[in-house]
C-alpha cells in the first residue's frame, strides 16, 4: 500500500496562486463577485483549518459521547443553513427539520457502518464523523431546494390549493402534488449524479480512498456504497422535512400560516 503524499505548508500556500485565474477573470469581465469569492475562499480556509485542528483531537481521543456531540453540533448547523436559504422563520422549522436531519443522517450512517463496513466500533471517530458529513452535507442542499420549493409553490398557487380543499381535499390530498414536485426538484440533482458519477466524474471519497492508498476496486466499492447511503438520506430527510413542518405551517382549516416566510407580517 502506498503512502499519500503530505502537503507541505508552503506548497499549500502556493495552491493559493492558482485563484488568479478564476479572481482575474472576475476582474477583467467586471463581474460584481470579487468580494464574495474572496470573502468566500478566506472562510473555507479558516472553517477547514479550524475543523482539522478539532478533528484531531476528536480522533485521538476517539470518545463516543464527543463523536455524537460533533454529529449533532453539524446537524444543527445544517438546521439553521436550510431554514435560512428557504426563506422561513427558524422559530417555525427549526424543530420538524432537525428531526429530519436526525432520521436522514443516522439511518444510512448508521446501515453504512453496521452492514456494509461490519465494524465493531459504531462510533470510531474515523469513520462516524466523515460519513456522517457527506451524508448530512448532501442532505443540505436537496433539503432547501425541497422545502423552499414547496412552501414558495403553495404561496404562488394559493387559488389553486384553496380550490382542492374547497372541493373537500384533505390537508395531504391538497399538498401531495406541491410534495411531488418539490421531491423531484430536490432528489434530480443526486439522481444526476448518481447517473454520471465515473463517467463524467471521479468523486470525493473514492479519489480520497486511492489517495490513500487504497486499491481503486476497494476505493469503487466505498463510493458505490456512500452514494446509496446519500441518496436514502437525502430522500429521507425531503421526505419527513416536509411531511413533519405541514402541522406547524397550515391552520385546521388547511390555510397556508403566511407568518412562517421571513420579512412577512
Amino acid at each position: 500500500i502506498m503512502e499519500t503524499n503530505s502537503i507541505s505548508t508552503l506548497n499549500l500556500i502556493l495552491g493559493y496562486s492558482l485563484l488568479i485565474v478564476p479572481l482575474g477573470l472576475i476582474l477583467w469581465q467586471k463581474i460584481p463577485l470579487f468580494n464574495s469569492a474572496v470573502i468566500a475562499v478566506a472562510r473555507m480556509t479558516i472553517q477547514l483549518l479550524f475543523v482539522g485542528f478539532y478533528l484531531q483531537v476528536i480522533f485521538n481521543l476517539n470518545k463516543p459521547f464527543l463523536n455524537i456531540l460533533w454529529i449533532i453540533v453539524m446537524i444543527v448547523l445544517a438546521d439553521s443553513t436550510i431554514i435560512k436559504n428557504s426563506g422561513l422563520r427558524l422559530k417555525y422549522f427549526a424543530f420538524p427539520v432537525f428531526m429530519a436531519l436526525i432520521l436522514g443522517t443516522a439511518a444510512p450512517l448508521m446501515f453504512f457502518i453496521t452492514v456494509i463496513l461490519n465494524l465493531k466500533d459504531i462510533f470510531d471517530a474515523r469513520f462516524i464523523i466523515p460519513i456522517g458529513g457527506m451524508i448530512l452535507g448532501n442532505c443540505l442542499q436537496a433539503d432547501i431546494i425541497g422545502i423552499k420549493n414547496f412552501y414558495n409553490s403553495i404561496k404562488k398557487d394559493e387559488k389553486s390549493y384553496q380550490m382542492s380543499l374547497g372541493q373537500g381535499a384533505s390537508l395531504q390530498e391538497a399538498v401531495k402534488p406541491f410534495f411531488r414536485e418539490a421531491c423531484l426538484n430536490a432528489l434530480t440533482p443526486t439522481v444526476a449524479s448518481i447517473t454520471t458519477i465515473g463517467l463524467v466524474f471521479l468523486p470525493g471519497m473514492m479519489v480520497g480512498v486511492i489517495l490513500g492508498g487504497q486499491d481503486p476496486l476497494n476505493a469503487i466499492k466505498y463510493q458505490i456504497a456512500i452514494m446509496i447511503a446519500i441518496f436514502s438520506g437525502t430522500a429521507i430527510t425531503v421526505f419527513s422535512g416536509i411531511w413533519l413542518s405541514l402541522r406547524i405551517s397550515f391552520n385546521d382549516y388547511g390555510i397556508l400560516n403566511k407568518d412562517i416566510f421571513r420579512g412577512k407580517s
